[in-house]
């Protein structure tokens, strides 16, 4: 309740400042700009752009702060990067509704179009952000003051861990880990972190982080158990927490690590997110849109391959199988039917290229991969991306973490009907093929862009077209 009341402060704040700041520079237009060439003063009461700009753009504004990630993490404020955000979403949005609405406006020179401008800009820039400055400064406030906090534990129980835990309760200001309990950097369940109750050891993490609803977790090894630092950030990637390393251990995760505070404790964090927050919206409404498209276009196709389906053999047109997706979520997966009803009568099987277990329709379907077109709906319910490492049943993910541990990396970002490992390797015949396969996967994981999703895209049509499927 706490967490949306604060995003309702914000919005609220938002929508005011951009009302107010409109109203202020649509009057200045009228009545100093436009006056100073017709040689009186302007009415605007009725004039529909300030009607417009009063009623509409606020919840314009308001679209364009929530695509680019404002209202998350609404208790970790840093009054800099509310700066920095609300300077760069208004030199843009600002720009744009210049161009949109007052360009043809009658003006002496081009100076008052420029003057024009930097007024709308200065006025909704310094009234959004005062607006901003006064919320965050209470939630920092009530943070330093120990009144709101996040629920924390360690991870470790040597001489690093009692000293941060030391500094922590003892710093004048709180940086806001209200901790909870340590757990143990090794085997050893009975090792102790003065003032702090033993949760378990290290491996117990995803467990205490759900029972515990954890929002933070500070790892802090001593140097016997650095090697350890790898496996639990590998152990909680997929968790909704935020992860911080003590400085001496950070350096064995690289590429993933992040300074967040200069006056308090000596701590770096982890950031799993592989796109800023821009990207994944407009990831998803690509995927909405493609979803849509393929759909639509596909009735026909539908309609023809159920037909054959049902001709050809006995059984349901589609298959539901349960797969594991983002975070670690299982979801059901659909496809067209490409095999016989007893295919698994005796266990999981993967696929193989001459596999007599695959109907005289389901040989098509697989080599055209339009067995593949039920998943769209997969991309729409949110379950799958149109582009995304492709989702496996817990029964091989076992198998292929025995080789791979770093597999579940791949539960950062939602699965996808295609993918760079579909492209150049294609599916998969055996465990030691899906961790080759992998391998390209994670070269997807550390590139994504909507560029990069297009190109795989055409090389599966092609595919698709050429039937070098399996």
């Amino acid at each position: 309740m706490k967490k949306t009341l604060q995003i309702l402060y914000y919005i609220l704040s938002d929508l005011i400042s951009a009302s107010l700041a409109w109203w202020l520079f649509f009057n200045y237009r009228k009545h100093v700009v436009e006056a100073s060439k017709h040689g009186y003063d302007i009415p605007v009461n009725n004039d529909v752009k300030l009607l417009i700009g009063v009623l509409l753009l606020p919840v314009i504004w308001i679209a364009l702060y929530a695509v680019t990630g404002f209202y998350r993490e609404i208790f970790r404020r840093s009054r800099l990067r509310d700066f920095q955000n609300t300077l760069v979403i208004s030199a843009i949005g600002i720009l744009v509704i210049f161009f949109a609405l007052l360009l043809d406006d009658s003006v002496a020179n081009y100076k008052d179009y420029y003057s024009s401008l930097f007024t709308l800009f200065a006025l909704h820039f310094t009234l959004t952000f005062a607006g901003r400055l006064i919320i965050s400064s209470r939630t920092i406030h009530h943070i330093q003051n120990r009144k709101w906090g996040y629920t924390t534990v360690l991870v470790g129980n040597g001489a690093n861990a009692q000293k941060l835990y030391r500094e922590l309760q003892e710093a004048k200001r709180s940086e806001g880990f209200r901790l909870i309990g340590f757990l143990t950097g090794g085997a050893d369940k009975s090792m102790s972190v003065n003032g702090l109750p033993n949760l378990g050891i290290w491996s117990d993490l995803p467990s205490v982080i759900r029972d515990n609803k954890v929002e933070d977790v500070i790892i802090c090894m001593d140097d016997k158990d650095h090697d350890k630092v790898p496996e639990i950030v590998d152990l909680v990637q997929n968790e909704e927490i935020h992860l911080k390393i003590m400085p001496d251990s950070y350096g064995l995760v690289l590429g993933m690590v992040k300074m967040n505070n200069i006056l308090g404790a000596m701590l770096v964090e982890v950031d799993f997110e592989v796109m800023p927050v821009w990207q994944k919206t407009a990831k998803r409404i690509f995927d909405i849109l493609i979803a849509v498209l393929a759909l639509t276009i596909a009735i026909p196709v539908f309609i023809l391959v159920a037909a054959a389906i049902k001709w050809d053999s006995k059984g349901p047109i589609f298959y539901r199988q349960e797969r594991i997706g983002y975070r670690g979520r299982p979801f059901m997966i659909y496809k067209f039917r490409s095999m016989r009803t007893d295919a698994e009568n005796s266990g999981p099987r993967l696929s193989t290229e001459n596999d007599d277990r695959r109907t005289r329709v389901g040989i098509f379907l697989r080599k055209s991969r339009l067995d593949e077109l039920p998943q769209f709906f997969n991309v729409l319910k949110g379950d799958m991306s149109v582009v995304g490492p492709r989702p496996e049943r817990s029964f091989f993910i076992h198998q292929i973490m025995e080789k791979a541990p770093y597999y579940l990396r791949l539960h950062r970002i939602k699965p996808g009907i295609t993918s760079w490992g579909q492209v150049k390797f294609g599916y998969a015949e055996n465990v030691d093929q899906m961790v080759e396969r992998m391998k390209y996967d994670i070269l997807y994981l550390e590139n994504m862009s909507l560029g990069l999703d297009i190109k795989i895209m055409i090389y599966t049509a092609l595919i698709m077209v050429q039937g070098r499927g399996k």
